[in-house]
């Protein structure tokens, strides 16, 4: 080998090695899993040789899949990303100034973010406020529509639920912003450690394994399985756990799926929590290959989880608001609202900002074919 090209392989190794350790102990990728946490973590039943693990073994990533995700990436034809506005109704700000309804409305606010009003207490789940779905300000997918108007002027949010550490889920910022305001964070084990580098009192903090629970004014919410993986930073693949959420209220419950692929926890669930009130379900993200749709549930696939769970009505999420998977942006929907009228399953389709009420007739549009 000659002199200049090892120097030069060794130089490039630095740098590779740099970057990597700069990136691990920058904020935006959160903190590490140690001390307490990581003895906690450790004698979960779902960790095993360092990492935790889904029910089911995950299929190997076949080379086939690799090939098929760099060819979709820079060939794919899909339209990814909405053409034109997607409509946002704006949040009355008289609406942030009154008490919580003490039955069950939500808003949906892009993406897997939705707003909850169950039984007198107000809950967000996997809120995410930023311009991008990433730990890097400027740099990933970019959101394709703007948060309803008063969004960040929401009164204190009781309840924050996490459902696993991806950018598209947790997001730095916003956890900030709620934690300033005195929100509770519910968190499946390991993800507080992030939440400790973001400067979250430790009060405010409550980790819970797969069906453990922790109670909340009238609330019960229960940490549930769910079919996934985690990971914010170069080292730290599958260091923390993953989940869906349900929450028991003394009248209403809510189940919300997280991101999952397709198994039989949801009538384990439904078995042993429902029926549902509401199933908050995502139908998007899904991609070629086995690796992917077993974390990824595609839509045919989400309508069957909501069967599972025995939901009387379902909000379909994850979709519409970043790009992240090689399918058009309006395919989710439009293979949802299909399962869910093959199965008569009362899916409703609100605007992003637009309120649904539990209880009441929710007059669904198909408002997605009008953006060309």
């Amino acid at each position: 080998m000659k002199r200049g090209l090892k120097w030069a392989i060794i130089v490039v190794s630095f740098v590779i090695i740099g970057s990597a350790l700069f990136l691990e102990n920058w904020p935006p990728f959160g903190g590490s899993v140690s001390g307490e946490r990581l003895k906690r973590v450790q004698a979960s039943p779902r960790y095993h040789d360092g990492k935790f693990v889904n029910t089911h073994p995950h299929p190997p990533l076949e080379a086939e899949d690799v090939w098929g995700y760099l060819t979709e990436q820079l060939f794919g034809d899909q339209i990814r990303v909405p053409p034109s506005a997607v409509p946002v109704l704006a949040i009355p700000p008289a609406f942030m100034k009154t008490r919580p309804a003490p039955g069950l409305r939500v808003i949906w606010l892009g993406h897997s973010t939705v707003y909850i009003e169950l039984d007198g207490l107000r809950l967000l789940i996997d809120p995410v406020f930023s311009d991008y779905a990433s730990p890097v300000d400027g740099i990933g997918p970019k959101r394709s529509h703007p948060l309803p108007s008063a969004t960040t002027e929401l009164p204190k949010i009781d309840a924050v639920l996490i459902s696993h550490d991806h950018a598209d889920h947790l997001d730095m910022r916003t956890v900030q912003h709620l934690s300033s305001r005195g929100s509770r964070f519910f968190v499946p084990l390991g993800v507080g450690a992030h939440l400790d580098e973001w400067e979250v009192p430790e009060r405010q903090i409550t980790e819970l394994d797969w069906w453990e629970s922790a109670k909340m004014g009238g609330l019960t919410i229960i940490c549930t399985p769910a079919q996934h993986y985690s990971s914010r930073e170069i080292f730290d693949y599958k260091a923390t756990l993953w989940s869906s959420w349900s929450v028991i209220g003394p009248r209403h419950n809510v189940f919300y799926s997280g991101d999952s692929g397709i198994a039989d926890h949801f009538q384990q669930i439904g078995d042993r929590l429902g029926p549902f009130d509401l199933g908050i379900i995502k139908i998007g993200q899904y991609g070629p290959g086995a690796s992917w749709i077993y974390s990824h549930m595609d839509p045919e696939d989400a309508v069957r989880a909501h069967l599972a769970v025995r939901a009387r009505r379902m909000l379909p999420v994850s979709w519409a608001t970043f790009n992240i998977a090689f399918h058009d942006w309006d395919e989710p929907i439009t293979r949802a609202v299909k399962a869910a009228n093959a199965h008569d399953v009362d899916l409703v389709t609100p605007r992003v900002g637009e309120l649904v009420t539990m209880g009441e007739p929710f007059r669904s549009q198909s408002w997605w074919e009008e953006i060309r």
